[in-house]
């Protein structure tokens, strides 16, 4: 069978440094110069500074496999994509697509802003390769899945980023490409959305279509994809199952280590407001990579706050298993809190905070975790802080659950001790079973 999708050493390369900010005269630019020709020659050497942002990539795609893409931020992976849609040229290498492409890249991608929802579906569908009747075909289908009846004569401009992806979506989908490409798509949306939109590149694959799917989402790229590519540095280090690719992933992600610090603010996770300083996993007050089964398990924290005044600032814990898979989530608002929440809806002077959740001793099952932890504002809602796979940590049966023919592996991702009894219903003999009538047909 040919391959749908043949790459062969694909590379791309960017030319990296400071740019002016606006343009001047030549008057202007001769005066910059005599004033400071140290700066101009040092703005001139960082404009040639060069980085790969995709080195000597070949990998070959069958129809009607799921491929899932998956590298940190900044691997490449985008790029992969944006080439494959002729919307970048590559530096040198080769690409052979033996079918009609559709992508959703970015959110609202070919969409004008001055133009409304309807106007817009049919904008998109163009730039998509579709044809009016087909549109008008596919239009209230589009329309139900994107679920935007009330707002499609409302100019795109007012949309959500929520309402722009399930739009963009929609169209995308719906498109019946031989080849879809997907970067991200769900990462914007709600969870109902996000299933609808899983189902329906599922409903693609089924058909015989090829998806190649880009996510940080790894119970997503679990679910759907056979296959998995890993990209790291502009790289291709990894083709594989996916399970297996996954499980290289987030070990490689974490560092191995049951902390991690972040001493210079200009290199750590989050924007101008809040800056992460620290993860730790604790058992007891001790930094911990291995935890006993029947201790308790401390996530530590810690953020800087660059906001004086700041409110409602949420720490969210996502703890992942070896697949990728989202074990629990959880938050410091009040509405997750076990406990009195001191500072949540209270204003954040500047300074170190440190958020410790606990969780509880006989929980988790054995196995290896992984802890992504976000710092959101809520009301209305903003991500200041994204870490994924920060961290990671092994717990380890001490024998305590396997007492009395407990066992080995017990199955499940968490294993709890929940209250059992045992009664004496009947204290009597069990009683006999009654003979039973046996009737013989004697035929001739």
């Amino acid at each position: 069978m040919t391959a749908i999708i043949q790459v062969t050493k694909l590379s791309k390369e960017y030319r990296i440094g400071r740019r002016e900010a606006a343009y001047g005269t030549l008057r202007e630019s001769l005066v910059r110069a005599l004033r400071n020709p140290l700066q101009t020659l040092g703005g001139r050497a960082a404009a040639n500074e060069k980085l790969w942002a995709l080195k000597d990539v070949s990998v070959n795609v069958e129809p009607g496999e799921v491929v899932g893409v998956i590298g940190r931020n900044g691997a490449g992976k985008s790029t992969f994509l944006k080439i494959l849609s002729r919307i970048t040229e590559p530096t040198s290498g080769r690409i052979d697509l033996y079918g009609r492409v559709g992508s959703l890249l970015e959110v609202g991608t070919g969409f004008h802003p001055e133009l409304t929802g309807r106007e817009n579906i049919y904008l998109s569908g163009a730039l998509l390769g579709m044809k009016r009747a087909e549109i008008q075909r596919k239009f209230d289908e589009i329309v139900e899945f994107a679920e935007l009846e009330k707002f499609l004569d409302t100019t795109v401009k007012y949309y959500s980023s929520g309402m722009y992806m399930r739009l963009a979506f929609a169209v995308a989908a719906h498109l019946e490409p031989e080849i879809l490409l997907v970067d991200e798509v769900l990462a914007v949306g709600d969870a109902a959305f996000q299933k609808k939109c899983l189902g329906k590149m599922r409903d693609v694959a089924n058909h015989g279509r090829t998806v190649l799917f880009v996510s940080h989402n790894m119970t997503a790229v679990n679910q759907l994809c056979s296959r998995c590519l890993l990209i790291a540095d502009g790289r291709l280090v990894m083709n594989g199952k996916t399970a297996d690719v996954v499980a290289a992933y987030l070990q490689a992600g974490s560092g191995g280590g049951a902390e991690s610090v972040w001493q210079d603010l200009r290199r750590a996770p989050g924007n101008e407001n809040i800056k992460l300083h620290a993860v730790r996993v604790k058992s007891h007050g001790v930094i911990k990579s291995e935890v006993d089964i029947d201790k308790e398990v401390e996530v530590e924290v810690e953020f800087w706050n660059r906001r004086p005044g700041a409110r409602n600032l949420c720490v969210t814990i996502y703890l992942l298993d070896s697949n990728g898979t989202v074990v629990l989530s959880t938050g410091n608002t009040p509405a997750a809190n076990a406990l009195p929440e001191e500072w949540f809806d209270k204003p954040h002077p500047e300074g170190l905070f440190r958020a410790i959740c606990t969780l509880p001793a006989n929980f988790l099952n054995e196995g290896l975790y992984y802890i992504t932890v976000y710092v959101v504002t809520l009301g209305p809602l903003a991500v200041e802080v994204e870490a994924p796979h920060v961290l990671s940590f092994r717990v380890f049966d001490t024998g305590v659950l396997r007492e009395a023919g407990g066992g080995g592996n017990w199955p499940g991702v968490v294993r709890v001790r929940l209250p059992w009894t045992t009664e004496l219903v009947a204290p009597q003999a069990i009683p006999s079973a009654p003979e039973q009538q046996i009737a013989v047909e004697l035929k001739d």
